[in-house]
C-alpha cells in the first residue's frame, strides 16, 4: 500500500516520526515498522530532507520550513485484528500497522483519503468520522485515528437501529466475504440480537461518535480467527465461513460489543491514554477482558442464542482450566493480566514454561465473573447481580469519560473496582475479602455450591484414571512427549518430562498414543504403573501413580437426572433470560 502523508505547522526543530509498535487492544510489541520501506521525506516544494535514524521505530526530519511530507511503501499480508493485509481483492487496515505519526501532534485533528484503485467498486468501512465524501474522513486525535480500523473493498453493507430512550444510533455491518446475502442477513439478524441483549443489561447505549457503530468483518480462509474492539466499532476476522463457523462468530460479536462499554469507556487507568511506543501492562484484564468474556456467553444465553446447555459448558471449561492449571499456584488473577505483554500474540522462539506458571486471564476473569455474580446473586435473594456491579462502573466511570473523542476522562483503578463492589453489596467487608481471596490472592470460590443454586452441577473425577500425559506422537521407537508436562501432575511425578520417549507402560511396550491410552484405562485411580521411557540416549524408568481425574465439567440438573426444584428454576430464569424482562 502507498502511504503519502503531510505535517503541516511543524515547528522549529527535528520532527520525529514513529511507526507504533503496539495496536489497541493488544498488550504486546508488534514493530510495524518492520513492514515499511521506500521511505521519502521531502518538504513542500519536494526537495528531499535530512533523516536520521536514532531507533528502527523512527525518522528524525531536521531542515524543514514547517511542512514535511513523508511517502512510503507498507507490506501487509495478514488479516486479523492486529495487522495490515492488502490484496487485490480489499485492504484490511489497523491503523497502526499502516500510518505514522508525529511527536508532538498526538492532539492535533488529522484528515485521511482513501484513494480506489482503477476499476474497482470499492468503499470505506470505518469509525472514522465523515469528511465531506465517501472516501474522506477525519479524526480528533491520534488515539482516535490509531483506534479506527478500515476495511477498503467492495464489501456487502447491512445497517439496522436499536431505539433507546436516549439516543438511537445506527449499527452498520460491513461484511468481505463469499457468503450468500442469506447468510449475511441471517448473521445480522443475530448480531441485533446481540445489540439489544446487551443495552438492556446497561440499559442505554454509549454515546458512539457520529451516533454510528460499525461491525467491520471479514470472514474466509485468507483471514485469521481474530476479534477487537475498538471506541464505535469492532474487527472482525475468522477462516470460518458464516455457516460453518456461525457461533464462534457471534460470540465475537458478543464479545467485543460489550468492549464499547467496558474498556472503550469503563477503561482502566493503566491503559489511558493507550501507549504506541511500549508494551501496555495492566492488572485489571481479568475484569477488562475476562469479565467480558463472561457477559459474552450469558448475553447469547439471554438473546436466546444459545441454551442452557451451550452456556453451561463454557463456563464449566473456563471452571476446569482455573481449578486445575498448576500456573493458579504461582500467579493471582492480577499478576496473570500483568503477563499479557509476554503472552497477546506475543513471539518468542526459547521454549517456556508457561503452560505451567500461566492461566488465561480471559478465563480466570471469566470464573471470577461467574463466581461474583453467583455470590451476589446468593447473598441477596437475587437483589443484587453483577448486572448492578457493571452498571455501577458504567455510571462512575463509562458515561463520565464519553465527553472527549478518543479518549477516557475518567479511568479506573484496581482500588476503585473494589470500592464499587463494596457500594453496591453495601458490605465493604465482604469486597475486601472478596478482592484479597480471589482476586488478588489465588482461590477459587465454591463453585458446586453456587451453581447448585441454579439447577447446575459441577462433575469431576468420578472414578477415571489419570495420568496428566500431555500430548503424545507416534513413533517407531516409542511414544514421544511433545508437550510440556503438567507441574504436579502424576506424570511429572513419575520424572516425565517434554521430548521424553515412552517405551513401556505397565510391562508393554508402546509405540502409539493409543495403547498408552488404553493401557491407562483398564487402570483405577491409586494404581502404581511402571513405565519405563528413554531420554536423551538414556533410558530410566519410574512407577506412575494414577490420580481420579481431576477435569470438571457442568451440566444441568436436569441432564445429571436430577429433578429441577422450583427454588432452582426461579434463580437460573432470574440469571440467564433477558434482562429486558426485568
Amino acid at each position: 500500500m502507498d502511504v503519502d502523508v503531510t505535517f503541516a505547522g511543524v515547528p522549529a526543530g527535528p520532527l520525529e516520526l514513529r511507526m507504533s509498535r503496539s495496536s489497541p487492544g493488544r498488550y504486546a510489541l508488534h514493530e510495524f515498522a518492520k513492514n515499511v520501506f521506500d521511505v521519502r521525506v521531502t518538504d513542500a516544494a519536494g526537495q528531499a530532507l535530512t533523516v536520521s535514524r536514532p531507533n528502527p521505530h523512527q525518522w528524525n526530519v531536521t531542515g524543514h520550513s514547517g511542512t514535511v511530507r513523508v511517502t512510503y511503501r507498507v507490506f501487509g499480508d495478514r488479516v486479523d485484528g492486529t495487522y495490515l493485509g492488502i490484496d487485490s481483492s480489499h485492504a484490511h487496515i489497523n491503523m497502526p500497522a499502516a500510518l505514522m505519526w508525529a511527536r508532538g501532534f498526538e492532539d492535533r485533528p488529522a484528515s485521511v483519503r482513501f484513494e480506489r484503485p482503477p476499476d474497482t467498486p470499492w468503499r470505506v468501512a470505518t469509525q472514522l468520522l465523515s469528511g465531506g465524501d465517501a472516501f474522506s474522513f477525519n479524526a480528533p486525535n491520534l488515539q482516535y485515528l490509531m483506534d479506527s480500523p478500515s476495511e477498503f473493498s467492495g464489501f456487502a453493507l447491512r445497517s439496522f437501529t436499536v431505539p433507546d430512550e436516549v439516543r438511537t444510533p445506527v449499527f452498520r455491518v460491513a461484511i468481505h466475504s463469499a457468503e450468500a446475502n442469506a447468510e449475511v442477513d441471517s448473521l445480522v439478524r443475530d448480531m441485533e440480537a446481540i445489540v439489544r441483549e446487551t443495552r438492556h443489561m446497561f440499559r442505554e447505549f454509549p454515546a458512539f461518535e457520529g451516533n454510528t457503530y460499525t461491525f467491520i468483518a471479514d470472514y474466509g480462509p485468507w483471514a485469521t480467527d481474530d476479534a477487537m474492539e475498538h471506541r464505535n466499532s469492532a474487527f472482525l476476522t475468522s477462516q470460518s465461513s458464516i455457516r460453518s463457523g456461525r457461533l464462534d462468530l457471534i460470540d465475537s460479536v458478543a464479545h467485543e460489543f460489550f468492549h464499547a462499554w467496558n474498556v472503550e469507556r469503563i477503561r482502566p487507568r493503566s491503559l489511558e491514554p493507550f501507549n504506541f511506543q511500549d508494551v501496555n501492562m495492566s492488572g485489571e484484564l481479568w475484569f477488562a477482558e475476562g469479565f467480558t468474556s463472561y457477559y459474552a456467553s450469558l448475553i447469547m444465553k439471554r438473546a436466546g442464542l444459545t441454551g442452557v446447555r451451550e452456556f453451561a459448558s463454557s463456563m464449566g471449561q473456563a471452571i476446569d482450566i482455573v481449578t486445575t492449571s498448576p500456573g493458579r499456584a504461582v500467579r493471582s488473577a492480577v499478576e496473570m493480566s500483568q503477563f499479557a505483554p509476554f503472552v497477546d500474540a506475543a513471539v518468542s522462539i526459547d521454549r517456556t514454561n508457561v503452560s505451567d506458571t500461566y492461566v488465561s486471564y480471559y478465563t480466570w476473569g471469566t470464573a471470577i465473573g461467574l463466581g461474583l455474580d453467583l455470590t451476589l446473586r446468593g447473598r441477596t435473594n437475587g437483589k443484587v447481580t453483577l448486572d448492578d456491579y457493571m452498571r455501577a462502573m458504567w455510571d462512575r466511570f463509562g458515561r463520565p469519560g464519553m465527553h472527549a473523542a478518543g479518549l477516557v476522562g475518567t479511568p479506573y483503578s484496581l482500588d476503585d473496582l473494589k470500592s464499587v463492589l463494596a457500594s453496591v453489596s453495601g458490605d465493604a467487608g465482604f469486597a475486601t475479602d472478596f478482592f484479597a481471596r480471589y482476586i488478588e490472592g489465588r482461590e477459587v470460590v465454591d463453585y458446586r455450591t453456587l451453581l447448585g443454586r441454579a439447577g447446575l452441577v459441577l462433575k469431576s473425577g468420578e472414578g477415571r484414571p489419570f495420568t496428566g500425559l500431555p500430548q503424545l506422537r507416534d513413533g517407531p521407537s516409542g511414544v514421544r512427549i511433545v508437550e510440556d508436562v503438567p507441574l504436579g501432575s502424576p506424570a511429572h511425578k513419575a520424572g516425565l518430562a517434554r521430548d521424553d520417549e515412552i517405551v513401556s507402560l505397565g510391562g508393554t511396550r508402546v509405540s502409539r498414543a493409543a495403547e498408552v491410552e488404553a493401557i491407562t484405562v483398564a487402570r483405577k485411580p491409586g494404581d502404581r504403573v511402571p513405565v519405563v521411557f528413554a531420554r536423551r540416549g538414556a533410558r530410566l524408568s519410574a512407577q506412575l501413580e494414577l490420580v481420579e481425574n481431576p477435569r470438571i465439567e457442568v451440566v444441568t440438573a436436569e441432564d445429571a437426572g436430577q429433578t429441577l426444584t422450583d427454588d432452582q428454576r426461579r434463580f437460573r430464569e432470574q440469571w440467564l433470560s433477558s434482562a429486558g424482562r426485568f
